[in-house]
């Protein structure tokens, strides 16, 4: 296969344009998680993870969501999603309410404060998405720089296996 793709060293491999392009993104992607959830963490006292949960519960409402549901969303094991859940329920964020569909389930909602975090998160966030994601890009190029984001995560998201 390397033959195919015309490497044949550890140079040429380092060197291909394709691996800086997707290394390029990755590191983008890698240096902008830590900068943005840093001040999530310092301006609202949540991580990226924890508040990426409180945005797909406020998107979906009441009566809530299931552990399933919610490791699906983050691409986490269901005691992954559980471990930061029960963070969450310390932390005042969330809880765990009966399922009106299925006695013995358990979904998870907003509480309150988690709906006012998730507020306050979002608004440092997109202050600083505008700063560190969109501002360094030519004006021109943002839209089709968004859309063409829009399509990769779909792409790869189609591709990923769903939990059980």
């Amino acid at each position: 296969m390397s033959e195919q793709a015309g490497i044949r060293t550890a140079k040429e491999a380092a060197d291909h344009e394709l691996i800086l392009a997707f290394g390029r993104l990755q590191g983008a992607a890698n240096r902008l998680e830590y900068i943005l959830g840093r001040a999530l963490e310092e301006e609202c006292g949540v991580s990226h993870l924890m508040f990426e949960v409180l945005l797909i519960l406020g998107r979906a409402g009441e009566p809530g969501l299931s552990m399933r549901v919610i490791a699906q969303e983050q691409v986490l094991t269901t005691g992954g999603a559980t471990r930061l859940v029960d963070r969450m329920v310390a932390a005042g964020l969330v809880a765990r309410t009966e399922s009106p569909d299925d006695r013995r389930g358990k979904l998870v909602r907003l509480t309150p404060l988690g709906e006012e975090t998730a507020v306050r998160a979002s608004q440092v966030h997109v202050e600083n998405i505008k700063r560190y994601f969109v501002e360094p890009l030519p004006a021109g190029d943002r839209e089709r720089f968004a859309e063409d984001l829009r399509i990769l995560s779909h792409s790869a998201r189609d591709v990923l296996p769903r939990l059980p």
